[in-house]
């Protein structure tokens, strides 16, 4: 395997790090889930470069990567690139390194997306991720990553008819208690 040099936008230099959830999940399914076969699975439908110009399509198993990370963490066309400008573990995951190259656009990933819908890949695809993994005695299913954001409401618990207002919750943050509508 050749080392690459670093780059400036590469985070190597970091010496306090230490890995996160993400990475370590990443880095398992990076371990476990088949991917030459995947992209094997793909590859007759793939687009292939010509000679008669245009811009080349992105790597297949770097879009797969993309696509198996919005199906993980739920993320929509433009979110994934978000993420994948925004978080070291999901580009190191991909294969991405920002002093390079950029991040397939949204329309490109949006175009991948389609392409597995059009030829019902998707379907195949976590059929055989899914045995690979369960043979592993692990499964991964869809997850969402929420931004919860309190609100300061009155104190008053009790709503008109004096009752407490099923739609109201509390959560304590710190050592103080607020109460308030869950959003």
């Amino acid at each position: 395997m050749v080392k690459k040099q670093l780059t400036l936008a590469s985070n190597e230099f970091e010496r306090f790090r230490k890995p996160t959830r993400r990475e370590r999940f990443l880095a398992e399914m990076n371990t476990v889930v088949p991917w030459a076969e995947l992209c094997a699975l793909i590859e007759p439908y793939y687009p292939q470069a010509t000679s008669a110009g245009g811009r080349p399509p992105a790597g297949l198993e770097r879009m797969l990567r993309i696509h198996c990370l919005q199906l993980w963490f739920d993320l929509s066309d433009p979110a994934v690139e978000e993420a994948l400008y925004d978080s070291r573990a999901m580009r190191a995951f991909v294969g991405i390194d920002l002093g390079r190259e950029p991040v397939p656009d949204e329309t490109t990933v949006m175009r991948f997306r389609h392409l597995l819908e059009h030829n019902v890949l998707g379907e195949k695809i976590f059929e055989q991720v899914g045995r690979v993994l369960l043979g592993r005695g692990l499964k991964v299913s869809k997850g969402t990553i929420v931004d919860a954001t309190i609100i300061a409401a009155p104190s008053s618990t009790k709503n008109a008819e004096g009752s407490r207002d099923p739609e109201m919750h509390q959560t304590k943050k710190g050592q103080q208690w607020h109460f308030g509508s869950a959003t």
